[in-house]
């Protein structure tokens, strides 16, 4: 599975990471947050907190508003 992380300029694509790559990252720094795009599915999201509890993380995930507008949001997602 891969997820898409939020861009950090507007004219750039968002970089995909698959959960293996992410498992890395959490274990080499005891835990992690990562920005997720909001061209993530739903589904790809929850599939991505599913697995991580059942391999024992706490995991954290939130929508996270930076504009007025309803499509102006990134996902927030705390891997301990």
């Amino acid at each position: 599975m891969n997820i898409k992380l939020a861009k950090n300029q507007l004219n750039e694509n968002p970089k995909s990471i698959t959960l293996e790559e992410m498992e890395k990252q959490v274990l080499s720094e005891n835990g992690k947050i990562f920005c997720i795009d909001k061209e993530t599915s739903h589904k790809d999201l929850m599939g991505l907190v599913d697995k991580f509890e059942k391999k024992g993380y706490s995991v954290f995930c939130r929508e996270l508003k930076y504009g007025l507008d309803e499509n102006e949001f990134i996902y927030e997602v705390h891997i301990l």
